[in-house]
């Protein structure tokens, strides 16, 4: 065949996959991958996300964009992904909410178990019980105590409906079987300065949000929602523990692509997650903010996939019991 002629039949084939939505072998060295982030920059999500993209960067051999997107709970970034080109270059990471949001929104929009590629998880950040450092209660049997004497008097505050201090304590007062008044704020800032000035007297957050709190005894820890003490925070038990047995609540991430995207494509950024999370770099970070890196299973795209719905079997109940509800 004429060299001439079988250029021309190469050329116009890698154009008919380009066209066809197929996904060429360069991926994804012709432009940036773009990193939705639900929540706006400097948050806990977008701490983990910078992270992230900058490991994920070293081994895809390009850089991925983080691009905040706040609002609504995290469903307008979700939404936003769900209907970006299905060509991998545009991916969602998100946290619990988004194993809460089919209980918490009456008409979400979208499938989180269906809708999405689950690429992998990335980081499970844990939480602290923490209270005014006025509260009585010298530990955590004190403190139960205090609650089941005090209910009516027991302010619990949280950064929002949704938010994961919001989901830790419904699901502590679940466990405890023992309703408080709670106190939802826009956002942990006002909610923590609220509890420092006391305002409001127990709170469950993440130590991405309490460290500095936490390492200035500004507030008082009663104990960790982590089945293991956190290497960050030694000195603080673990709400297991102390006899809350098996109380864990850990703000895990995961990445997603849109529904359909080329295995091509998914396959090459799991990869990226998969090394990403292993970098030493983005270990120390996660250690720093006292954050953990998930294990292999939860990492790959099958855990990940029946993490998020087990999580989602877990939440419903509880939300549906509290009956609440975002607007």
């Amino acid at each position: 065949m004429n060299k001439t002629i079988r250029h021309a039949m190469l050329t116009m084939g890698v154009v008919a996959t380009a066209l066809s939505g197929g996904v060429q072998a360069a991926f994804p060295e012709d432009k940036p991958v773009t990193m939705v982030v639900p929540f706006a920059a400097g948050g806990p999500t977008d701490k983990v996300a910078r992270e992230l993209a900058l490991a994920m960067g070293k081994t895809l051999k390009q850089q991925v964009i983080v691009d905040n997107s706040p609002g609504a709970g995290g469903t307008i970034a979700a939404k936003k992904v769900l209907n970006a080109p299905k060509d991998g270059y545009t991916v969602l990471i998100h946290h619990i909410g988004m194993s809460t949001a089919p209980a918490l929104y009456k008409n979400l929009g979208f499938d989180p178990n269906t809708d999405y590629e689950h690429l992998g998880q990335v980081a499970d950040v844990p939480m602290v019980m923490v209270a005014n450092k006025d509260l009585p209660a010298k530990n955590y049997t004190e403190l139960l105590a205090y609650i089941k004497a005090n209910a009516s008097k027991v302010a619990y505050a949280n950064a929002g409906i949704g938010s994961a201090s919001h989901l830790c304590g419904l699901l502590f007062m679940s466990t405890i079987q023992q309703d408080m008044t709670t106190v939802p704020y826009k956002g942990t800032a006002p909610a923590l300065t609220d509890l420092i000035g006391g305002q409001v007297q127990l709170m469950c957050d993440q130590t991405t949000n309490l460290a500095g709190q936490l390492k200035a005894g500004s507030v008082k820890a009663y104990g960790a929602t982590t089945m293991q003490r956190i290497p960050a925070f030694k000195d603080i038990p673990t709400l297991h523990e102390q006899g809350l047995k098996n109380f864990q609540v850990n703000v895990w991430h995961g990445v997603y692509a849109p529904k359909g995207t080329p295995k091509a494509a998914t396959d090459k950024l799991s990869a990226a997650i998969k090394a990403g999370i292993n970098d030493a770099g983005y270990k120390a970070k996660m250690a720093e903010l006292g954050a953990n890196v998930p294990n292999d299973k939860n990492a790959s795209p099958e855990g990940h996939k029946a993490h998020l719905k087990a999580q989602i079997d877990l939440w419903t109940p509880i939300i549906k019991k509290a009956g609440v509800y975002a607007d």
